[in-house]
């Protein structure tokens, strides 16, 4: 084996040489182009997930803002509510009151017929 390494050129040694290096070279290449692939990957998702939270932020004020005007519109029907069910109870109280006067009504009616016989 020794002998063979021997016969060997110098010529042949460095032509192996340097295609052990030029190929090393291009499989670092290729390691470091995919790692700096993966880095641009990322730092896009980093970028379009940014854009989707600043969207976000966006849609929360809005909606924090139309809320509030809600809830100020809200309290500013709010007494014109409070009215609305006052009168539904007086509507309520009076319709009782004529139930009665009716009843009542009849009643009279009823003896005044009987009175009249």
């Amino acid at each position: 084996m020794v002998e063979e390494a021997m016969k060997l050129s110098e010529a042949d040694i460095t032509g192996l040489c340097q295609d052990v290096f030029s190929k090393m070279a291009m499989y670092l290449t290729g390691e470091l182009t995919a790692t700096s692939e993966d880095y641009k990957l990322l730092e896009n998702m980093n970028n379009l997930t940014s854009l989707k939270y600043l969207e976000m932020k966006d849609i929360a004020v809005n909606t924090r803002r139309n809320l509030k005007d809600l809830n100020q519109k809200s309290a500013a029907l709010q007494p014109y509510l409070d009215q609305i069910t006052l009168i539904e109870e007086q509507v309520a109280a009076l319709q009782q009151a004529a139930y009665k006067l009716d009843a009542y009504a009849k009643k009279v009616e009823a003896k005044y017929k009987k009175l009249e016989r």
